[in-house]
């Protein structure tokens, strides 16, 4: 039997969630895959899901659990989308939908961004969210009242 799921701050959508013996998997459509189903994950399906369905940003953009290089170390973005001229535009960190949002979210998120210098950050548990405009050049930020939609 599935553990009841928290309903998030995001437009629901229709997971497909299987039991194994290592516990619950859903599918991910990006990744063509089941995967585990953590809280951080439940929150990044339904963020996905949100950019594609409801912002309209198209799929073959997106990358789930994007690898990159910071200070020579591997890292992992939980989403980025890439531009139609193929460079990041948009990041964003998923927390689990218990973590409280602070500072030390904002900034791992916006070290992750200086290796990818997209001009949007997110961040998000599911419940709250946050977009950020990033001035590279000009080292500052704004934040957004939304996010930007696909153009």
């Amino acid at each position: 039997m599935p553990q009841s799921l928290p309903s998030l701050n995001l437009p629901s959508f229709t997971p497909r969630i299987v039991i194994e013996d290592s516990g619950q998997m859903i599918f991910d459509i990006f990744r063509k895959k089941y995967v585990a189903l953590t809280p951080e994950e439940w929150v990044r399906q339904h963020f996905a899901h949100y950019l594609v369905d409801h912002l309209h940003y198209p799929k073959s953009l997106l990358k789930i659990e994007c690898g990159l290089t910071v200070n020579g170390q591997k890292k992992r973005a939980d989403i980025v989308v890439f531009g139609k001229d193929a460079q990041p535009f948009l990041v964003v960190e998923c927390k689990s939908y218990n973590v409280k949002l602070g500072e030390h979210t904002f900034q791992q998120s916006a070290w992750y961004n200086y290796t990818l210098q997209a001009p949007y950050l997110v961040i998000t548990n599911g419940l709250r969210h946050y977009c950020c405009r990033i001035h590279h050049h000009q080292q500052r930020f704004e934040f957004q009242p939304e996010l930007p939609a696909y153009i």
